[in-house]
């Protein structure tokens, strides 16, 4: 419920305060006194886009301030939550603008965005007129309105639910079927580099061992003639066979030395004991040298094939083993991805089965709705003096979505036989008021929360029309908050509380002011309305019998 409405410096208002109530609260007064200005200044703290040259001429500074009740289970406290503003049972809106036209918004005195304002606003409030193109004049809006009536909350979700898994089969098909189409037009790559690889079959750091034993094997290829050359010195047929024949030619004369020789020989016993493990360490370092020249070359020929298959797929030859895995899986992929794309396909068909099955049912529930509505709304034309008139909501097949594969428009005719039509294409001023009225009166069902506002929604009417009119409006307030800016003394009658919104002149200056009427004043306010200017008794008279009647 709308609590309180405060505004300075806005437009032609100085400062006012406004303390609303639940029920039916009008507001009358003269045209041009002000009345459009309470409802761009409740615009602007809601958020909505209106007018630019809001600040009173003069004024710093413009601000309005709106005060809410909010029920436990109101819609904007999740809005609250959601935004990281404080919460609560009272909700303060508060909005200032610059004469330049910097904005600045606080909700529950914590700084908001314009875009969350107008999120709360669509929980708080309705305004509804005869250039409504927000709420039921906009068929946008229509399919949603007739949710709402039929109460598919529960298959709403359902079917929003089974949109979703279908649109995720769907991804995941279409992202398996261009993963396939991918690798099938590597197909023959991929088999020939596998086969490549397996043939090689490589190992992490086969590469550095085959250049080591290569580089090893050329060494010996170099060095291995002189060795031999040294191992043929040294040996029987060389310093050896020498060294055999100088001791024996020792030996022979020693003992006619005198002791001369015995130095000597010792010596070249000890000469011949190194040459001798010289000659053993000289042999072995040949036979380490030894190798099959076909050795080399198959280890030269692994060597460049292992490097040429490395730099044939960017990779460091160590890395060719973690490559040709990753290859295989992706051959693997392919080999099984049919498959995998049948079972994908499965699901998406299973998807659609599930979605169109719930799909049809919230069809049936909205047909089945509309004829409720269209009921509803033939009881609530007729005492709006609109008993020939026919409305009609029409359910078509659209566009599947998440919403439903249903396009939900209302369509009226006036007279029996005439072409329906939309409600702002076929019905004049004041039929499409008493349209808007009682589509609203019959889905105002599970709306106590929302603060309704109408427009001077009674224009084009008078009489015993503008009359049922203002019982509507007093049925609708029942369940509800509303608010009714009108010329209808008729409906004003009905109200539970009355304003009258005035435009005064004072030191030059022109203000707009709302006074709170009590019954006396409200009478004289009613047949005001109803005769103008000049108030006589009848008039009054006439205004008593219209509250009391």
């Amino acid at each position: 419920m709308l609590r309180s409405l405060e505004i300075r410096d806005m437009l032609l208002i100085d400062r006012l305060e406004l303390e609303f109530r639940a029920g039916l609260n009008v507001l009358t007064g003269e045209t041009g006194a002000g009345k459009s200005i309470l409802l761009d200044c409740l615009g602007f703290v809601l958020g909505w886009r209106g007018r630019a040259d809001l600040v009173r001429q003069g004024a710093a500074q413009g601000e309005v301030v709106a005060v809410f009740d909010l029920p436990p289970d109101h819609g904007a406290h999740r809005l609250l939550a959601e935004a990281g503003l404080p919460g609560g049972a009272e909700l303060i809106l508060r909005r200032q603008v610059t004469p330049e036209g910097r904005k600045t918004a606080f909700v529950n005195d914590r700084r908001a965005s314009a875009e969350v304002l107008r999120a709360l606003a669509e929980t708080l409030v309705e305004l509804h007129g005869q250039h409504d193109d927000r709420g039921l004049l906009n068929p946008r809006g229509h399919r949603a309105l007739l949710d709402a009536f039929g109460g598919h909350e529960a298959l709403l979700a359902d079917l929003r639910a089974a949109w979703g898994a279908l649109a995720a089969a769907r991804r995941a098909e279409a992202e398996a079927a261009a993963a396939l189409a991918a690798v099938r037009g590597e197909e023959a790559f991929l088999r020939h580099a596998v086969a490549e690889l397996d043939r090689l079959d490589p190992l992490p750091g086969e590469e550095a061992d085959l250049d080591t034993r290569r580089r090893q094997m050329q060494a010996a290829e170099r060095i291995r003639g002189d060795v031999a050359r040294a191992a043929q010195a040294l040996g029987l047929d060389g310093a050896e066979a020498l060294l055999r024949d100088a001791a024996r030619w020792l030996e022979g004369v020693a003992d006619r030395a005198e002791g001369a020789l015995e130095a000597p020989m010792a010596a070249l016993n000890r000469a011949r004991i190194e040459l001798g493990e010289a000659a053993d360490g000289v042999d072995r370092a040949l036979d380490s040298l030894a190798h099959d020249p076909r050795e080399l070359e198959a280890v030269e020929e692994r060597l460049f094939a292992i490097r040429a298959l490395a730099r044939k797929h960017g990779v460091l030859p160590d890395d060719l083993g973690d490559h040709a895995s990753g290859l295989r899986a992706r051959l693997a992929a392919l080999d099984g991805g049919e498959g995998q794309l049948r079972a994908l396909a499965a699901a998406t068909v299973a998807a659609q089965a599930r979605y169109g099955a719930v799909a049809d049912r919230l069809g049936a529930a909205r047909r089945a709705a509309a004829g409720r509505l269209d009921a509803a709304m033939a009881t609530e034309l007729a005492p709006l003096k609109m008993e020939r008139a026919i409305f009609t909501t029409e359910v078509t097949p659209a566009e599947p979505g998440a919403e439903g594969q249903d396009s939900v428009t209302f369509l009226v005719a006036t007279n029996p036989g005439a072409p329906a039509g939309a409600l702002n294409r076929i019905a004049s001023g004041g039929e499409l008021s008493r349209f808007l009225l009682a589509l609203k009166v019959c889905l105002s069902q599970g709306a106590e929360a929302l603060v309704m506002i109408f427009d001077e929604i009674d224009r084009g009417v008078g009489g015993a029309t503008a009359d049922a009119v203002g019982r509507r409006l007093a049925r609708l307030a029942e369940t509800a908050q509303v608010l009714v800016v009108t010329h209808s003394p008729q409906v004003a009658a009905r109200g539970d509380h009355h304003w009258r919104v005035e435009k005064r002149q004072e030191a030059g200056a022109t203000t707009s002011t709302v006074t709170a009427l009590a019954p006396a004043a409200r009478v004289d306010e009613i047949a005001r309305m109803l005769a103008g200017e000049s108030v006589t008794e009848a008039a009054r008279a006439a205004a008593r019998e219209l509250i009391t009647g």
